[in-house]
């Protein structure tokens, strides 16, 4: 099957010869013992170092272009995910030096790999300086510490060759003038400023050629970061800082546990010891992730399971204080969380909210959460540290050296949805603490996600393959059929407006309908780990509840502040218009309405409660308003055909209802190579043929490469568009993307107990030009299936027509030769549409469509 292509991460990992060098000039057997010492049993960390050494001095590669091409020959998993060697060198992260990654799993000592490069490298004479970057000021103290203890290690030092250029470097930060014999340790954020630090006065003008730069977490420097933070905003210039400022590096080695850009690996990889190798070989924890789970929407039942398996661990890891991560996207929802669990833990422990906060730890990269990071991060681990729980930022928050996570939450299931993510998630909890050599970490994640993180940790690498839409930059097409639009945006005045007066429930019964209530039941949890091995927990939890007691007393405090509706309640005790209701009156209504429903018992589920409330509001509540909105039209605006932009399907989607249209001329069309040999293989394969659909360049009049239709009626409707008798009429077309585009507002109002209005965009399906006597016409078509008068569409008819009439109008008085007719249709209609277009009835605005009646009886 075509869709899909697997690679085995491994595959995909660079060799380097590891007799590509002379003995005699890159003597590394003199350091056997220093590397022994450093790396003690640790063999993964001393291949590392070893390779790294050969590739950048070793004299067989002058640039990662070498090594990929070594490779790419003698690999066909290489060469099966770049189709072409130019394809592989248009990807490369750092091209034209010798750049290269080492992918080695959170919590497995990169710190002891990139000391043992820089002093090896110094000692070999082979650079001068060694220049250590990372993202935050968390990851530079780490490693300052941590090269300060190596260097001050007095077995590592008599195990230096006694002809060693440099045997004792100099651990600083930018702070002052990086001499020759210098490591110098910085976050990119100092680095990128050059006013802050003494980089470019030591390193510019090209004098960075006898510097190795060392990355960590490289990861940052090759994604893009959605962040308007300032260290995220500096960690974007990271990649530039290396290439393009002038400094002449040379040698750029770049280290990860996530080598992952989104779910693609990278394709620089020199050494990789995997997260997979690690657990195995019980360098880190074990991982338990959920891979079902009978309850998943209960947030309440959710934070049970977490507290369940926070006390197990506390009773397994007894001579700890055991600590649960709870990872999320940003710190909004950071936040959001430690208000949230605050309450659960102070519900659950008995304790104030006060008490409870003392608990968890908040670690962001925010200034008002910085002395969290500084001061109580380093002592959490600790048993006299009073924090619990963590709840951290996925970004940004590397370089923890936390060994007590027995526990890891991912809080919002699709903000994790990439296999870059997922490891990073997983890196906080993989440490493992001196007393407990064989621990487990869980992952209570939803079921959903249980599958990426096999695939994360079974090494595999699956590509859904997709088929890129792009707009035509040259040629005649994009000579002939590129177009301007004209839009208009919209100021919206709210306005107040009563509405109908709400039906009063009927409490003549004395009861409200209630739903059955279990309060408390079992439910399990299945865990597997990498093996295939599965643990299944039990829990026991409980439902949200309330008191009946203070139910009433809520109702009744409602009465008193606010006075009802003075529509008379006859109830057996009496008559009530004004006056509030007595409390063993409302009592009595609820108590009826649990017995009619079987509850037993004084409490209520939380979803019982609302229907009580819902109920005795409809008393309170005082004719209601609704929100209009008055729109008044801006100044129109140009949107060219030319920024339409990228567009992708998948042949997976292509495999089912979707087809692509082509041009006869689509070896010219199609300018990235790689996408070209997969086009061609997709359209010769029997199981899409039909589904790949080729046009005559000169009746394919759309400034589009390829053109996808995502249903029955819209490939139906493109066929007629490039039909010769209607082509003739046509200047050019373009199939719109579903977001992004040419936007139009609409409201629609919910249908639920508030209708209240949303406002809402979209962009309609296609854009017609034909060019009349002097004037544009620009026929707009939005294609849906016969029948379709849904509310949504006749909200989308409605305010597209008022858009077109307000768009014609500006247009004319700006004197504009460019007009706009919209219509929505069907298939059913087709027939009489081109018909309408080959006789010139269309433009003339004498054309309507079954859609447009349904639609317009609104």
């Amino acid at each position: 099957m075509l869709d899909k292509r697997t690679f085995i991460t491994q595959s995909l990992t660079l060799k380097v010869n590891p007799s590509g060098y002379n003995p005699l000039v890159l003597k590394l057997d003199e350091w056997d013992r220093y590397l022994d010492i450093l790396c003690k049993n640790r063999l993964y960390q001393k291949e590392a170092i070893i390779t790294t050494l050969i590739y950048l001095f070793g004299g067989k590669y002058t640039s990662i272009e070498k090594l990929v091409e070594e490779n790419y020959s003698q690999n066909i998993e290489l060469r099966e995910r770049y189709k072409t060697l130019s394809d592989y060198h248009k990807k490369i992260q750092l091209p034209g030096h010798l750049s290269a990654t080492l992918d080695l799993a959170t919590g497995t000592g990169k710190s002891f790999v990139m000391y043992g490069i820089a002093q090896i490298a110094l000692g070999l004479g082979m650079v001068d300086r060694i220049l250590i970057l990372c993202p935050s000021l968390t990851i530079e103290k780490g490693l300052t510490d941590k090269f300060n203890e190596l260097n001050n290690d007095p077995y590592l030092a008599g195990a230096i060759p006694i002809d060693a250029a440099i045997k004792n470097p100099t651990i600083k930060d930018a702070s002052t003038t990086i001499s020759e014999g210098d490591i110098c340790i910085e976050n990119i954020h100092a680095a990128y400023a050059k006013a802050q630090s003494s980089i470019q006065d030591s390193l510019g003008f090209g004098k960075g050629e006898r510097c190795l730069v060392l990355s960590d977490e490289v990861h940052h420097a090759y994604n893009v970061i959605d962040s308007t933070n300032d260290d995220a905003k500096f960690i974007k210039k990271w990649k530039d800082f290396l290439i393009n400022n002038g400094y002449g590096f040379k040698y750029l080695i770049g280290l990860t546990g996530t080598c992952y850009v989104d779910n693609e690996y990278f394709n620089d990889v020199i050494y990789r010891y995997s997260l997979r190798d690690a657990m195995q070989s019980g360098v880190v924890k074990m991982v338990y992730y959920a891979s079902k789970d009978e309850i998943q929407n209960e947030p309440n039942i959710k934070y049970q399971k977490i507290y369940k398996n926070h006390q197990d661990n506390g009773s397994i890891y007894n001579q700890l204080k055991p600590l649960t991560l709870l990872v999320t996207k940003d710190i909004r929802i950071a936040k959001q969380q430690f208000v949230i669990l605050s309450e659960f833990l102070a519900k659950q422990e008995g304790v104030t909210e006060e008490e409870a906060r003392k608990k968890i730890l908040l670690v962001t990269s925010a200034k008002e959460h910085e002395h969290n990071v500084k001061i109580h991060l380093p002592s959490v681990d600790e048993k006299e540290n009073p924090f619990e729980w963590i709840i951290s930022v996925s970004m940004l928050t590397e370089g923890w050296d936390v060994k007590n996570v027995f526990q890891i939450v991912p809080m919002e299931e699709r903000a994790f949805n990439s296999k870059l993510l997922i490891a990073q998630v997983l890196g906080r909890g993989l440490r493992l603490p001196h007393l407990y050599p064989n621990a487990q970490v869980t992952v209570y994640n939803h079921d959903s996600w249980s599958s990426k993180i096999k695939s994360l940790v079974n090494e595999i690498l699956e590509y859904e393959l997709k088929i890129i839409s792009t707009v035509l930059s040259k040629g005649e097409r994009a000579e002939n059929f590129h177009f301007d639009l004209y839009n208009i945006d919209y100021i919206r005045e709210e306005t107040l407006k009563e509405t109908k007066e709400t039906q009063v429930f009927d409490y003549r019964k004395e009861t409200i309908r209630l739903q059955s209530q279990t309060a408390e039941f079992n439910t399990f949890t299945e865990y597997e780990n990498i093996n295939g091995q599965t643990i299944i927990k039990n829990y026991n939890v409980k439902k949200d509840t309330e008191p009946v007691a203070k139910i009433v007393h809520k109702i009744h405090e409602e009465f008193i502040s606010r006075k009802f509706e003075g529509i008379a309640l006859k109830l057996k005790d009496g008559e009530y218009t004004t006056n509030s209701i007595p409390k063993e009156t409302i009592e009595r209504i609820i108590r009826n309405s649990m017995e009619e429903a079987k509850i037993e018992g004084d409490e209520l589920t939380i979803a019982n409660k609302q229907t009580i409330l819902s109920a005795f509001n409809t008393l309170l509540r005082k004719k209601p308003k609704s929100i209009t909105f008055k729109r008044k039209p801006t100044p129109y605006y140009l949107v060219s055909s030319k920024s339409r932009g990228l567009e992708s399907i998948s042949l997976g989607v292509l495999r089912r209802d979707a087809s692509i249209f082509y041009s006869s001329d689509y070896v010219n069309d199609l300018t990235n190579d790689d996408l070209r040999v997969l086009f061609e293989e997709t359209k010769e394969d029997r199981d899409f043929r039909g589904n790949c659909i080729e046009i005559n360049e000169y009746l394919f009049k759309t400034p589009i490469d390829l053109v996808f239709s995502s249903s029955s009626p819209e490939e139906y409707f493109i066929r007629g568009l490039c039909k010769k008798e209607n082509a003739t009429i046509i200047t050019a077309w373009l199939k719109s993307r579903n977001q992004s585009f040419y936007f139009i507002e609409y409201s629609l109002t919910r249908q639920d107990s508030t209708h209240t209005k949303k406002q809402q965009q979209f962009n309609p399906d296609f854009f017609i030009l034909i060019r009349q006597d002097a004037i544009e016409f620009v026929v707009v078509v939005e294609i849906k299936a016969d029948g379709d008068d849904s509310d949504e569409n006749k909200a989308k008819y409605k305010y597209a027509k008022d858009h077109f009439s307000d768009l014609n109008r500006i247009l004319e008085s700006a004197a504009i030769q460019q007009r706009y007719i919209f219509h929505f249709l069907s298939p059913g209609n087709y027939t009489e549409f081109f018909d309408h277009l080959r006789n010139g009835k269309l433009v003339k605005g004498e054309f309507t469509s079954e859609l447009d009646n349904l639609l317009d009886s609104v």
